[in-house]
């Protein structure tokens, strides 16, 4: 799963979406299903979270439904390379103060919510205090927010002592109490004043999923039930919804007139040669997109399909306009990386990207077993990493589509240094064995499988999900720890309730892949960040010396000395290994022909309202 960045949870064969199962027999339900002449169709391979930004978790697919609903300050030129923020909902890019601290947002006037029951009738115009609400629910003890790492500490001055009074007293969060850190000056103008610096926080104002508006009397009319009840001012709003099954999405009537603008790449530097980001193929998506009035479709529909073969021929059906290519039918689809000839003569185009993920998997550091910092612990740890072969899962699982990873932090990212090298991606059962030998986990018994260093069986426990992608990862992963000796057994859930149980710090070990929403490679080193236990750091990771690189690596601008510490970070989680990153995946996205203006952009998830379907060419 992907996370966002802010980050995104997801499948680590995943990017986009989240819902429930469909097998072929309800695939074939979809197929005869009618669909309007202007309806987007996508498919998701896991379930949604929540539909509420406080609750979702870090889960890319819910934070991407929500891109489409909710609206953030600011957002990404969708074409423009390198990335660029623009307005939004603003009238332009904040102010800043000269230290940089200091933010103030201007919000267009004209802006309307959907229509909502919770609005009596009314039209409900968006204003400053919206965005000011919406930040401090976060810190509302009551919506137990897993992103409140994000904006907590020193970011915005007051919100914390708010917070510390309503756990303390058991009083409800107070929501009107101006505080220095954030607030809203008149109906259009709102303040971020931080506490201390952090050059990059502004690429939140830009993630709908994080800081997209919400109304007050929204959630105090859905009170607990608001993850069901998404209300915004985006292009779409929420139609009907089958729980980890089927979203649907429809064009908001209440969405304001808005037209492209943007300015695409110019050039092809850094990008792959199957990628359409190159100068032309942008400034033809332009030319397209020039003057037509957003979004472009009346529907959008999303179906949960957690298996990849249904999804498979469900695409080559024509039930959904692009397909992120599931690993196992790479050799199928793009043998050697070209497009295959049966899938061209249909008119399906090819793109290609390398992703600001990274896939991996964690070890609990607070469990008896895998946890703690003694050499043995670490040793262990070690063993187990060195144990996999992540070269072999990219070729068979992902058809060769995928970099090994030597760090946490991915391409595109601030801190991603390619020359880079690191034990993180070593496959090595010879030094494996050396290791759990020198520290004790011996096989005592002749069982073939090493016990503890105190003489205890050892069984290592991977959560899992079920879906036969992870099935097939399972069985890799059991063959190579049985050939170093490491006993291994898969508790098998749901993605929403992994999520749960990770959360609650009862998982021993769980995988699932990490993915970017801005180009702050910072994040990737915030997942182990001791604070951040309760939130990203699912690992619950806690060394003081890499805590005091963190925070300063946070205040620094990009440059070289920052770039020391985020090397000095790298190799501390390197050494104590409480992530085994695997790899960084490469997308494969197949497009049907009359599917207009896809295109993958590395950090933006509110792109739906640019796309167009013309079903007379599919």
């Amino acid at each position: 799963m992907i996370r966002r960045r802010h980050l995104v949870r997801s499948l680590p064969g995943l990017a986009v979406g989240s819902i429930g199962p469909l097998g072929s027999a309800d695939a074939a339900t979809v197929a005869s299903t009618p669909a309007s002449p202007r309806t987007l169709r996508i498919a998701f391979p896991a379930a949604e979270s929540s539909l509420d930004p406080t609750q979702t978790n870090s889960s890319l697919y819910s934070s991407t439904i929500l891109a489409q609903i909710l609206e953030a300050p600011l957002c990404y030129d969708y074409l423009a390379r390198p990335v660029r923020l623009v307005p939004n909902t603003a009238i332009e890019l904040p102010q800043m103060s000269v230290d940089g601290q200091r933010f103030t947002f201007r919000i267009r006037p004209g802006i309307f919510f959907a229509d909502d029951p919770a609005f009596r009738g009314r039209p409900r115009e968006l204003v400053a205090a919206d965005y000011v609400y919406s930040l401090k629910r976060f810190f509302d003890p009551r919506w137990k927010s897993g992103d409140l790492y994000i904006l907590e500490g020193a970011k915005m001055p007051g919100l914390a002592e708010l917070r510390a009074k309503a756990l303390k007293t058991g009083q409800p969060f107070d929501y009107d109490t101006p505080v220095p850190g954030l607030y809203a000056v008149d109906k259009s103008t709102f303040v971020v004043q931080m506490g201390e610096p952090d050059p990059r926080f502004i690429y939140n104002f830009a993630t709908p999923g994080l800081v997209g508006a919400v109304a007050r009397e929204v959630v105090e009319f859905y009170g607990d039930d608001i993850g069901a009840h998404p209300v915004g001012t985006g292009a779409f709003k929420l139609g009907a919804w089958r729980r980890a099954s089927r979203i649907e999405l429809l064009k908001s009537p209440s969405y304001r007139v808005s037209y492209y603008e943007g300015q695409p790449a110019q050039d092809t530097a850094e990008r792959p040669t199957d990628s359409p980001t190159d100068g032309p193929a942008a400034q033809a998506i332009a030319a397209s997109l020039a003057g037509r009035q957003l979004p472009l479709v009346d529907r959008v529909i999303v179906d949960i399909v957690d298996e990849s073969q249904p999804r498979w021929l469900a695409f080559l059906n024509g039930q959904y306009d692009w397909l992120e290519l599931p690993g196992a039918f790479a050799p199928m689809a793009v043998p050697a990386g070209r497009l295959a000839p049966f899938l061209a003569k249909r008119g399906v185009r090819l793109q290609k990207s390398l992703q600001p993920d990274m896939a991996m998997h964690y070890f609990n550091m607070e469990d008896p077993i895998v946890g703690g910092y003694t050499p043995d612990k670490v040793a262990l740890r070690r063993a187990i990493a060195l144990a996999l072969d992540t070269q072999r899962e990219i070729d068979q699982l992902r058809g060769g589509l995928g970099l090994p990873a030597q760090s946490a932090i991915p391409p595109h990212t601030s801190g991603f240094d390619a020359s880079y090298r690191s034990e993180m991606s070593e496959h090595n059962p010879t030094k494996a064995r050396a290791l759990l030998d020198t520290y004790g986990y011996l096989d005592r018994d002749g069982d073939g499988y090493r016990e503890s260093p105190e003489g205890h069986k050892l069984v290592l426990r991977m959560a899992s999900m079920s879906d036969q992608a992870t099935r097939s990862q399972n069985e890799l992963y059991k063959r190579a720890l049985d050939a170093v000796g490491l006993r291994i057994e898969f508790d098998t859930s749901t993605w929403p309730e992994l999520l749960k149980k990770s959360r609650a710090n009862t998982l021993m070990m769980w995988g699932y892949a990490w993915s970017a929403a801005s180009p702050d490679g910072g994040f990737f080193l915030a997942i182990a960040y001791g604070p951040n236990a309760e939130e990203s750091n699912d690992a619950h990771f806690n060394l003081p010396a890499f805590d005091r690189l963190f925070e300063q690596q946070r205040r620094l601008p990009d440059g070289p000395e920052r770039n020391a510490l985020m090397l000095r970070a790298k190799n501390l989680m390197v050494a104590y290994m409480p992530y085994k990153v695997s790899y960084h995946r490469i997308l494969v996205d197949l497009v049907l022909p009359g599917t207009k203006h896809y295109w993958r952009h590395p950090f933006m998830r509110d792109t739906w309202r640019y796309i167009d379907v013309d079903r007379s060419t599919q």
